[in-house]
């Protein structure tokens, strides 16, 4: 991940900003497939206790952003606590999504 620096000029006599850059962050976001012929349920925390926001169509692929430990889960690719993040709010548990590793490939969550 890249992280351009935000600067901010200000004029001297007032200390108010005058002008700045903006900030952009470019990121490699990879793709993970969620296990054949299933349609995932996604959930609003790390947990079957949590609401379904939304359901993953079969043949989906998904961004992980982060994870976090959760509700153990038992699915095609094992039995796990990590719950993956997709989106603002929207976790999946590990145990649906081949992500070629048995523990977190990608950072915690929080």
């Amino acid at each position: 991940m890249s992280i351009d620096r935000v600067e901010e000029i200000t004029d001297d006599s007032e200390g108010e900003p005058t002008a700045a850059t903006a900030a952009s962050v470019t990121a490699a976001v990879r793709y993970y497939s969620v296990a054949p012929g299933v349609r995932l349920n996604v959930r609003s925390g790390p947990s079957t206790s949590y609401g379904i926001v939304r359901v993953l169509s079969e043949g989906a692929k998904v961004p992980i952003f982060c994870q976090t430990p959760g509700q153990t889960i038992s699915g095609p690719y094992g039995t796990t606590n990590i719950w993956d993040n997709i989106g603002d709010g929207d976790y999946i548990s590990d145990a649906y999504v081949y992500t070629g590793a048995d523990g977190y490939v990608a950072g915690r969550c929080g």
